[in-house]
């Protein structure tokens, strides 16, 4: 077992943080004031962690802010505004004012130095990484627009309304407090199976871990090679058919695919035993099968979405180590194969924090989607969180409706045995990469056994699956064969650049031929290319779909008869 990680939990030093800047005032007096290390806020906690500052590097961080802060209070006794480049204090109610363009400029001050400070700490990768983590989750709690008393747009609006925005605003807080999060979106707006998740189908086959929807054609003619989707089992797999102009599902459909998908359930406790080997054997390798018995062809185009390509992956492997080839084709979106570098996620994973989720978590209990939900939300606090405390409670705003948020806030839990296993043998230790290493359903696991040509997607700004480690997975699939690999890159993040309409004429994307550079040097030699990379993939499909055949009149089969219309009960179920 490795030796435990001595870094605290973020939290604990964010508290710690926290409680030395309660009072903005302290920024300034902290550096003026600071001749060593333990002038440093959480100074004991890093101690602990053995980490520190070479005292030159302090005394030149110290030097550089006393001059900074210097010439922007000169520039204010002066009456001159400040330049403020933030997009949080954009509006005129902050730059038409000499003491709040101040304000928001000493504080942006303040944060710089405070993550040169973190970026400044000797200590290992993965403490570092934990320490700026936890620092700038303080500097985005502590900006001037979270605060009524320093948010000029929020006390505009207290003025105008006559204090009604403060009365709406209290209010919505009360209401996330018991709903258990922030409102995102307008939550009345929205309802699954109703204006989302419209596409026509009907659940064609269920068991305790997931439904099998097959949706209904739109061609006279299909290829004969149905698509098989395997989506998250953290959140829903309506993000793949929010509504019809977004609706990859549709998409999927319209180009003449049999598409069938997994909607997983949203776990309870009759689940709470349930394990990775399950969602392998009775989720993704049931799925493949039953969709093979109702469209009676042996190959299938697959595509999995994040984690849910990793199932997918996980399960092609045990099949083709049972001798079976099911795949036509593999769809990877943003998916993980290869876990050496999980980006800001990895602050969550150290083999403490892990030991302590087998603990509580390992022999049976529920991961809680508001927990998961939570987590995400940090690795973008200013989009995810301050965005709408300031919207909704400090201005009285109604969050308007929007689909993808909606989907966002509609969590799901994980069995915990299921989570730790996919912590410790993906995250943490990325043993997944490994041929062989590990063994699932009874079987040694070899990525490069899976016997099929593979479109790989990233999205360039993704945050939780770096474009780059979505790459790896060209090194570890058709080895040997490299050329039967195809990597598309797309602009935004996780989920926008999935979700990009060909109809909405938005972005743009990079596509290489040479499938076996190195990251950088593929970006390097691409080209891109404006609007959707939906129509590149649609050609794959395509190409490994076969001959084009009548399109089924009914769907489901004799044995597999239709249950319920799509979408089905499991997606609607909530998380508690």
């Amino acid at each position: 077992m490795n030796k435990p990680d001595p870094m605290p939990d973020p939290q604990a030093i964010a508290t710690a943080w926290m409680s030395q800047f309660s009072d903005p005032n302290q920024w300034q007096s902290w550096f003026r004031m600071m001749p060593d290390m333990d002038a440093l806020p959480g100074a004991a906690l890093l101690r602990d962690a053995g980490a520190s500052i070479r005292p030159d590097v302090l005394e030149t961080l110290k030097n550089e802010y006393i001059a900074e802060f210097g010439a922007l209070w000169q520039e204010f006794l002066a009456g001159r505004a400040p330049q403020v480049k933030d997009r949080r204090f954009a509006s005129e109610a902050w730059t038409a004012n000499p003491v709040t363009a101040f304000n928001a400029a000493a504080y942006l001050l303040n944060a710089k130095f405070l993550i040169a400070m973190a970026d400044a700490v000797e200590a290992s990768p993965h403490q570092k990484q934990k320490i700026r983590f936890a620092v700038q989750q303080v500097v985005d709690a502590m900006s001037p627009a979270n605060f009524l008393a320093t948010n000029p747009e929020a006390q505009q609006k207290l003025i105008e309304t006559k204090g009604e925005s403060l009365t709406k605003g209290l209010a919505n807080m009360l209401a996330d407090m018991r709903r258990g999060h922030i409102s995102q979106s307008d939550e009345k707006a929205f309802e699954v199976g109703r204006n989302l998740a419209t596409m026509e189908g009907q659940v064609v086959y269920e068991n305790a871990l997931f439904q099998l929807l097959q949706y209904k054609p739109l061609t006279a003619s299909v290829h004969e090679r149905p698509l098989l989707m395997v989506p998250p089992c953290i959140n829903k797999f309506y993000i793949l058919d929010l509504q019809p102009d977004n609706s990859l599902v549709r998409y999927a459909v319209e180009q003449g695919n049999t598409v069938f998908l997994v909607s997983w359930r949203n776990p309870d406790q009759s689940l709470a035993q349930t394990t990775w080997d399950d969602y392998v054997e009775q989720g993704a390798i049931e799925a493949i099968r039953v969709t093979q018995e109702i469209s009676r062809a042996d190959k299938l185009n697959t595509l999995g979405f994040c984690v849910g390509g990793t199932l997918l992956a996980t399960a092609l492997a045990v099949l083709a180590a049972r001798g079976q080839q099911p795949a036509a084709s593999v769809t990877l979106l943003t998916t993980f194969l290869d876990f050496s570098d999980t980006g800001v996620l990895s602050v969550f994973v150290d083999e403490p924090q892990v030991q302590l989720r087998e603990q509580a978590l390992g022999r049976g209990g529920l991961m809680a989607g508001r927990d998961l939900a939570s987590t995400f939300s940090s690795l973008r606090p200013n989009d995810l969180v301050w965005n709408y405390v300031q919207s909704n409670y400090l201005k009285g705003n109604e969050p308007p409706p929007f689909d993808l948020l909606y989907w966002n806030a509609d969590s799901t839990n994980l069995p915990g045995p299921m989570f730790c296993w996919y912590l410790r043998n993906t995250y943490l230790e990325n043993s997944l990469k490994e041929p062989g290493k590990l063994k699932v359903a009874g079987v040694p696991v070899d990525l490069g056994t899976i016997d099929a040509p593979a479109f790989v997607y990233a999205s360039r700004e993704d945050h939780i699956v770096p474009w780059q480690s979505a790459y790896g997975s060209t090194l570890l699939l058709n080895p040997g064969r490299r050329e039967r690999n195809r990597f598309v890159l797309g602009a935004s993040g996780h989920i926008a650049g999935v979700i990009n309409s060909p109809a909405k004429k938005k972005r743009s994307y990079w596509t290489n031929a040479d499938a076996g550079a190195p990251a950088d040097g593929w970006l390097a030699g691409a080209t891109e290319h404006p609007g959707s990379w939906w129509p590149e993939w649609a050609a794959f499909l395509a190409e490994h779909g076969g001959k084009d055949v009548k399109a089924p009149a009914k769907l489901g089969n004799a044995k597999y008869k239709p249950i319920e219309p799509a979408p089905g009960r499991y997606v609607k179920q909530k998380a508690d």
